[in-house]
């Protein structure tokens, strides 16, 4: 069987470079992107396997230009991964309007123009393919101190829901979005922002100090992580989400429960504002 080709972005640290190894050491081909392809460096890449390019998904010609190198390499891609994003700590009212926008330009605006790229490669190419977007538990559930970053991964959420059902069965095209917990990987260290302003009024919430003692005590392993993206990426009928890590999938469970009981609760209200008489079709 041909090498599968992966596209995958945010490969410099984290999720992306571990997702890496393991693609390589599948024996499958990877354009390996970062915002600053040049620091990036992975065992076993060779120039048969592997092509590092720059990609900063806030730039469409960015965009353009990996995509096209990819496929000047390499002819087709089979799997994208949409992995680039970062973490936006701090109280609501203590980010800014610049900090807010930046989040949603990254996290999800970067997210949706990489994915528009790719449906259309893989359907003009006739290849099909699969997109899988690096979510979170945060983009199922509302997390503290966490709002517009799981403002940008519940927007994706609903995207990706939404266009799984535009694309025609024969492009072959599918997405999975992968939703995973806490993770030792730099996520919650270097790669985090903060609010640019505490507000005074949440002297009960150190965003800074919880994060910091959150930092390197994840459940998560990385590599293992990374292992289950790539089984998701190579599985014939890949779902449309899956969690990952033992406390996402417990908080997944427990909000499954809360939402389950609160339908159940305002089942009379929620059923009582049909028009007197109205038949809903078959």
């Amino acid at each position: 069987m041909a090498p599968r080709i992966f596209l995958i972005t945010g490969t410099s640290t984290g999720f992306g470079s571990e997702l890496v190894d393991v693609v390589l050491s599948n024996g499958d081909y990877v354009v390996a992107t970062a915002r600053n392809s040049s620091n990036l460096s992975f065992k076993g890449a060779n120039s048969t396997n592997s092509l590092l390019v720059d990609l900063d998904v806030t730039k469409q010609d960015s965009i353009e230009k990996a995509f096209d190198e990819a496929i000047k390499k390499f002819k087709r891609i089979d799997v994208v991964v949409n992995n680039a994003g970062y973490g936006l700590s701090g109280e609501f009212e203590s980010l800014s309007d610049s900090q807010i926008r930046t989040q949603m330009e990254v996290n999800f605006f970067g997210l949706v123009n990489v994915t528009r790229k790719a449906m259309e490669v893989m359907r003009n190419l006739k290849t099909g393919g699969v997109i899988q977007q690096v979510t979170s538990i945060g983009g199922q559930r509302g997390v503290p101190t966490f709002s517009i970053y799981c403002a940008s991964k519940w927007a994706v959420e609903g995207f990706t829901e939404a266009i799984s059902k535009e694309v025609k069965p024969e492009w072959g095209i599918k997405f999975t979005c992968i939703e995973p917990g806490g993770f030792r990987t730099d996520w919650a260290g270097r790669s985090m922002a903060f609010g640019d302003k505490k507000n005074p009024a949440y002297d009960h919430i150190d965003a800074q100090k919880a994060m910091g003692q959150r930092h390197g005590t994840q459940a998560g392993d990385p590599a293992k992580a990374a292992k289950a993206f790539y089984e998701l990426a190579i599985m014939e009928d890949p779902p449309l989400r899956c969690i990952v890590g033992t406390d996402a999938y417990k908080a997944i469970n427990e909000k499954l429960e809360t939402y389950s009981e609160s339908i159940k609760k305002f089942e009379k209200l929620s059923n009582s504002t049909d028009v007197d008489g109205y038949k809903a079709p078959n």
